[in-house]
């Protein structure tokens, strides 16, 4: 049965598929997403394998399904996700889709060049309706026939005809009209005016209504030229000037007549036109709304097969060329579900043999499979992140549900911050089935929203841990009576008051009968939060809950380690390497954690000054002295200190050798095999050509032998395991010194968190109360204001970031270096996730 505590039971099996069933069953395994395929051709090129075409024909209909996805998109339409997950086609529905979209993309592809041809051609006889309609202005207008013109002249300084040209004004006069981007107006202009010297005439007018750029897609107002000029040589250096400004240039009948009876021609053809463009776009529309019912299903369907085909590649063939052989990874307690789903495979098929599964024995290591929840999915995420744990191994994610935000809140104690992540998390849990909530594009928020369970958790310990220190945006709340009476130390002492109003600090003297009414029913007593001392005090008591919490965890490290040698069967290590570690780990630091609390009990206020001091205590057992100064806690302390240090530093040599010496024994040890011996049960004789009872499939000729053993082999193991367990030796020993030292982060950041809340307090709603008055109440809206958003972004989510990195280090390193490996990896089984296809 698989747990949380220990991924599950992962075996390396065979399945047999006929050739006629294998596309149903590998469809019906990827529905149900139990197994993980193993590549059976790695040396084979993907071009190469047998469903190469196959896949082939998958990625153009996937071109096609893009192509059609950007027609859906280009007409302002967003196709939605798939309903419902349809299962991967068959070999004639397959083709039935292949034919469909093909067709509705040669049609859209009909459609739309038909489309953008009328639209074309209806803004051109649009344009040119226009330019007659202006040129007709211009050119109805009376004139002299001797007179110059009087449209706008290109130059205000100079006429635009020389008086001694009069003369010529009876010759033809020539048009040129169309219409040019507003952007290149002024340069056309000043380029007809310098290369025709003035031979001309030209008027310039915006269109009256915008139009569309063919270029750019854009609506802007098209300018409308007429252009009046002399001689065939000067129309042709217009006409060469326009082509090369990109101006639409229209014919402009010579007669009033005929321009008229152009206008009206135009005005049909246009009406026209619009009808017909209005029947293409409603059949346009028709043809993309059956694209937007068909789409999603489409896709959804081509991807699986393509998934398929791409498993089915990594398939081998029997001797016979009938079978495919798949290797997998799949759970042991799923075995009976993937027989399950070969046998509905097929039956989907209509193949009258069925498809089945094999057990495999093997040397390899298999993936580790550990099944989550919503729930423990972040904190399994936060293991993973460190390193994939072992086959088997024992997973510390459990542990972290209650270890990793206890550790958090107490570097982040306070009620009124831990109250706000609580609500925070709790309304990302409420709303977490929420689509937009869980789409979100925020890869930040994305990160937050997956870790809600875990936030939630961290906000309600930082509760717990801030009614402890006391704290609620930095100040005390009194919940009970203060154990602490000023009243007696009044009554029992020599305030006058001349000492009264010369002392501005009191001091409560705890001996004194009645001052002090014994410890507070929990958490700090509210009165520390009044006393000049109450930093010391906290400083103390911090820094010795975090040496407390540090060696207990680490501890609890060490002993986690006892199930990872039972399961594995090497009890050897219980004795060689659990046993040495904790007496080390016991005899030095968790002396020390007697030592405090062994303080704590035997000295009260009466004799606190002359109780001795634990740091001095602790090195003198490491120098195997005495100070006549500190006196001992108990009697016969240096004797039981000195057996405590010589009991952790014998045990460092068994910690070295012992199992590097147990291991050359077993090596040296003789081993009789039998010649012919049959095979163990269970294992079947070898379908495959060239495969050898007991391997995988793709095992090659090279990998077996380079398993054998001899006596280099033997003398290179007992080096790199000596190596080893030198390496784990010292960093075991050093890092208990270290990783206790470590385990004060809390201490210091607990008491940053503290101070930091304690400034933002009195820097601005304390300035806020104190300076102003009732009349200015209104302004504490902007200060209160200010106090939020500081709150949150320094305290909240600046300082909750820092003890979450703390958190995570002092899980990854301090605690889980004494029993996790971390070198495995995951099991990926082939599953259709709905995810991936939308």
């Amino acid at each position: 049965m698989g747990s949380l505590f220990r991924s599950e039971e992962v075996c390396l099996a065979q399945l047999f598929l006929q050739s006629a069933s294998a596309y149903s069953c590998i469809s019906e395994l990827g529905e149900r997403g139990l197994l993980e395929f193993r590549d059976l051709n790695p040396h084979v090129s993907p071009f190469q394998r047998r469903f190469v075409g196959e896949v082939r024909r998958c990625e153009e209909m996937e071109k096609t399904f893009t192509f059609l996805q950007q027609e859906l998109r280009a007409a302002g339409r967003v196709p939605g996700p798939c309903a419902e997950s349809p299962r991967a086609p068959a070999a004639r529905e397959a083709l039935r889709v292949q034919e469909q979209s093909e067709q509705l993309a040669q049609e859209l592809r009909e459609v739309s060049r038909n489309r953008a041809s009328l639209r074309d051609n209806l803004r051109n006889l649009r344009q040119y309706l226009h330019v007659l309609r202006e040129g007709q202005r211009f050119t109805s207008l009376p004139a002299p026939l001797g007179s110059p013109p009087r449209p706008r002249a290109l130059s205000e300084r100079e006429p635009i005809l020389d008086p001694s040209l009069h003369q010529h004004l009876e010759r033809k006069i020539n048009f040129v009209a169309g219409v040019i981007h507003p952007w290149r107006v002024t340069a056309f202009e000043r380029l007809l005016w310098r290369a025709c010297r003035g031979y001309l005439v030209a008027s310039f007018v915006e269109m009256p209504e915008p139009m569309e750029d063919p270029a750019t897609g854009e609506s802007i107002t098209w300018v409308i030229f007429l252009i009046s000029h002399w001689g065939e040589q000067i129309g042709q250096k217009i006409h060469k000037i326009s082509h090369c400004f990109h101006c639409q240039v229209y014919s402009y009948p010579e007669s009033e007549a005929s321009r008229t009876d152009t206008i009206a021609k135009l005005h049909g053809q246009i009406q026209e036109l619009s009808v017909t463009l209005e029947e293409t776009e409603k059949y346009l529309a028709e043809v993309l709304d059956k694209v937007a019912v068909a789409l999603p299903t489409w896709r959804v369907q081509v991807q699986k097969m393509k998934a398929i085909y791409l498993v089915l590649n990594q398939c081998s063939f029997d001797v016979t060329k009938k079978c495919l052989i798949a290797e997998v990874w799949c759970p042991v307690q799923d075995l009976t579900q993937v027989q399950d789903a070969l046998r509905q495979g097929s039956y989907q098929s209509g193949s009258s043999v069925e498809c089945f599964v094999q057990r495999v024995p093997t040397s390899e290591s298999p993936p580790t499979l550990i099944r989550t929840n919503k729930f423990t999915a972040g904190f399994q995420s936060i293991v993973d992140a460190y390193g994939v744990a072992s086959y088997q191994e024992v997973n510390p994610a459990p542990y972290a549900i209650i270890t990793f935000p206890f550790i958090f809140a107490i570097m982040f104690g306070d009620v009124g911050h831990g109250l706000l992540m609580f609500l925070f998390a709790l309304w990302m849990v409420l709303y977490e089935d929420s689509p937009r909530l869980r789409r979100g594009t925020n890869e930040i928020w994305l990160m937050f929203f997956e870790g809600r369970y875990l936030i939630l958790l961290m906000g309600a310990f930082s509760i717990y841990t801030g009614f402890i220190y006391n704290e609620c945006f930095s100040k005390a709340t009194v919940i009970f009576p203060s154990a602490w009476s000023v009243a007696t130390m009044a009554n029992h002492s020599s305030w006058s008051s001349a000492y009264l109003a010369t002392h501005r600090l009191l001091t409560l003297d705890p001996n004194i009968t009645g001052v002090f009414r014994g410890p507070y029913p929990f958490g700090i007593d509210p009165i520390w939060s009044l006393a000049t001392n109450h930093l010391n005090f906290l400083n103390s008591f911090k820094m010795k809950m975090s040496v407390v919490l540090g060696i207990v965890h680490m501890g609890f490290g060490v002993v986690l380690g006892i199930f990872n040698h039972v399961h594995f069967k090497q009890r050897h290590r219980l004795v060689l390497e659990f046993l040495p570690e904790i007496i080390f780990l016991l005899a030095l630091f968790g002396y020390l954690v007697v030592l405090i609390f062994y303080k704590w009990i035997k000295f009260s206020a009466a004799d606190s000054r002359v109780a001795p001091s634990i740091l001095i205590h602790f090195i003198d057992m490491f120098l195997f002295t005495s100070n006549a100064d500190n006196l001992p806690l108990y009697p016969g302390q240096v004797p039981v200190q000195t057996a405590l240090v010589v009991l952790a530093l014998a045990s460092v040599p068994v910690l070295l050798l012992g199992t590097p010496l147990y291991q050359w024994c077993r090596q040296r040890a003789p081993r009789t095999v039998r010649p012919g011996a049959p095979l163990a049960t269970g294992e079947q004789e070898p379908l495959l050509e060239g495969q050898d009872a007991g391997n995988s499939v793709n095992a090659t000729t090279e990998d077996v032998e380079s398993g054998r053993h001899g006596p280099d082999a033997m003398h290179s193991d007992f080096a790199e395991i000596f190596m080893h367990q030198a390496i784990h030796t010292i960093e075991y020993c050093l890092g208990c010194v270290s990783n206790t030292a470590s385990y004060l982060r809390l201490w210091a950041l607990s008491l940053a968190h503290a101070q930091l809340s304690e400034v933002l307090w009195t820097m601005v709603m304390r300035n806020g109360f104190v300076g102003l008055s009732y009349v200015g109440g209104v302004v504490l809206v902007p200060v209160f204001a200010a106090f939020a958003v500081l709150t949150v972004a320094i305290l909240l989510v600046m300082e909750g970031l820092s003890a979450f990195l703390h958190a995570l280090r002092l899980h990854w390193v301090e605690f889980r270096n004494r029993f996790y490996v971390g070198a495995g990896y995951k099991l990926c089984p082939f599953a259709f996730a709905p995810d991936t296809w939308d």
